[in-house]
């Protein structure tokens, strides 16, 4: 059962930066033939296909900063949180892999790269990320981003965060995407900032939709479909 939720976990996370990416990657290579809307809408898209895809297995979490916000809320057990975590990473870096085998000439292979200061892309990412995790809590059963329009309400999360802020930060929301194509690029030189920032924009999720929901958004007890 552990086995198929993580390989659900980096096959998700494999996909998401494939097509992600890719379409980056594309778009660059090609006179910008997707523009930055396509490029936008993929990124939401393959977010979405995942989450109906591997949903009911591994909660289609497919990012660091995700299944730490779920384990801060009290809704994934804390034994699974490294493996998910590493599955998710793997999958990024396999993903960036295969980028760098289909296009050995390009830079980045679709790294985040700030336009902005440090401190503004930072309190941007954070903000993205704080939005992304705000709807998923709200929009979940228990860690499991499943559901007929969670896919739906996450994706378009994904999708309007890489319309704003794409420009501005590249948009991460998520600390595999970025990992993956920096370390097989070399992009490594705010690459910290990719992995702090999602991870605190997902801490502050919790309180706000407690303050919110109150104990209908996350309880004290773990699921016993996590143990």
């Amino acid at each position: 059962m552990n086995r198929g939720r993580y390989l659900a976990e980096l096959i998700g996370t494999f996909a998401m930066v494939l097509a992600g990416c890719g379409a980056m990657v594309v778009d660059d290579l090609y006179g910008g033939i997707l523009g930055h809307l396509g490029v936008s809408l993929v990124w939401g898209l393959v977010v979405m296909a995942m989450i109906y895809s591997v949903g009911n297995t591994s909660g289609a979490h497919i990012n660091p900063a995700v299944t730490l916000g779920f384990f801060i809320a009290r809704r994934f057990d804390k034994k699974h949180v490294l493996p998910y975590i590493g599955c998710q990473i793997l999958g990024a870096l396999a993903a960036a892999l295969l980028l760098r085998f289909i296009f050995p000439a390009h830079e980045s292979l679709g790294s985040t790269l700030p336009e902005l200061s440090l401190t503004r892309t930072l309190v941007v990412e954070v903000v993205i990320t704080f939005l992304l995790m705000f709807v998923i809590l709200n929009v979940s059963t228990g860690h499991k981003e499943k559901g007929i329009m969670a896919g739906v309400a996450v994706g378009g999360t994904v999708a309007i965060g890489a319309l704003i802020a794409g420009p501005l930060t590249g948009a991460s929301m998520n600390p595999a995407r970025s990992l993956g194509p920096a370390l097989v690029s070399g992009q490594l030189g705010s690459l910290w900032l990719y992995l702090v920032a999602p991870v605190v924009g997902a801490f502050l999720a919790y309180p706000t939709c407690r303050w919110i929901q109150g104990d209908d958004c996350c309880t004290e007890d773990v699921s016993p479909e996590l143990t």
